[in-house]
């Protein structure tokens, strides 16, 4: 008899958290094993579901009565959730049930003495194994110590079969010089990202960029655009389902967040041989070579300057491009991947 394990998210759009949950259902799809389905609130991402043909137990609203009442219905052997809230919420109401906590980012607001901190600590005891995202999530916990003995690193992976594929689906012709894909939100820094591009524009005049994604931001970034007067050099392109095309034609991604897990974007971008320019942000710092697939620095004058460089000089493209390519060959191993998830799974039931 299958064993049913519960993808447990506080998010209502489809972006890295969300994507990870899909990409570990896609690993097992076709394991008699396990049967999979994912749990939020209601909202945009039944249709990124839906699309990825995942079965969904949508709540009305994030509370704890209805997590409580999914569990009651769908009687899961195991609750995979993702990030700490959902976590939280999760051990205060799975009683046996096994729980596996997923972290995905290097929170902030966690790296201290906090109320978010100590709220997860409740949860991390309570959980039978976390898997962080990066180094540098598991040691920005300011109690990851104490959980060393059931914690381990899995760093995201992507299929890069299907990002070709869907990146040959889409056969319009974009004139993008650099893409920026993601969610608008603070963590993103969308207003720094409109000033980088905003100079690299003045530098390059002819730098074409998109931005393509939604969130609380949107509107905050269109003020930016117009402040900086860059409306000719930046485009916003709003959700799309498919990137992949836009990106693949791009030079750069570029990305300015202030913290970060290991965004599934720049996996992708990776597995289509798009360098990356970015802040030094956590699980960024452990997939990009600097000056061989891409630049870090948290100094906007170098990030301009180096997008600059990779525009104007195809031969550092070309070297950049080729360079990614065999870097995310070397790292996308989906294999491995469901092999670590997978001995969790049978350690946990």
């Amino acid at each position: 008899m299958s064993k049913k394990i519960m993808h447990l998210l506080t998010g209502t759009s489809f972006s890295g958290a969300e994507n990870v949950a899909c990409q570990i259902m896609a690993c097992f799809k076709n394991d008699a094993e396990y049967e999979m389905f994912y749990c939020s609130p209601d909202g945009k991402i039944r249709e990124a579901l839906k699309e990825r043909n995942v079965r969904f137990a949508p709540m009305k609203e994030w509370s704890l009565s209805e997590v409580k009442r999914i569990i009651r219905e769908e009687k899961p052997d195991i609750i995979h959730a993702h990030d700490m809230k959902a976590s939280f919420f999760a051990a205060l109401l799975c009683g046996r049930i096994p729980l596996i906590s997923h972290v995905h980012n290097n929170n902030f607001d966690s790296r201290g003495i906090s109320a978010k901190a100590l709220l997860y600590r409740y949860a991390a005891q309570k959980a039978k194994h976390i898997f962080w995202v990066s180094k540098s999530a598991y040691e920005g916990y300011v109690f990851h110590e104490q959980f060393e003995g059931k914690s381990s690193i899995l760093y995201n992976v992507i299929d890069a079969e299907e990002v070709y594929k869907k990146a040959a689906q889409d056969e319009k012709k974009y004139a993008y010089d650099i893409v920026y894909v993601g969610r608008l939100t603070p963590p993103k820094n969308p207003k720094r990202l409109v000033k980088v591009l905003a100079g690299i524009a003045e530098k390059y005049p002819e730098m074409k960029a998109a931005i393509i994604g939604t969130g609380d931001l949107e509107a905050e970034t269109k003020q930016a655009i117009a402040e900086y007067h860059a409306e000719h050099s930046i485009d916003m392109l709003g959700y799309s389902s498919n990137p992949y095309g836009a990106m693949k034609q791009a030079k750069i991604l570029i990305m300015t967040s202030r913290w970060e897990g290991l965004p599934m974007c720049a996996l992708e971008a990776m597995a289509l041989g798009v360098p990356i320019v970015s802040t030094p942000t956590d699980g960024l710092k452990e997939i990009v070579d600097d000056g061989k697939t891409g630049y870090l620095s948290d100094d906007d004058d170098v990030l301009i300057e180096r997008c600059t460089d990779v525009l104007e000089n195809n031969e550092l493209y070309q070297n950049l491009h080729h360079a990614t390519l065999e870097k995310a060959a070397q790292i996308l191993d989906i294999k491995t991947y469901k092999e670590a998830l997978d001995k969790v799974y049978r350690q946990t039931m």
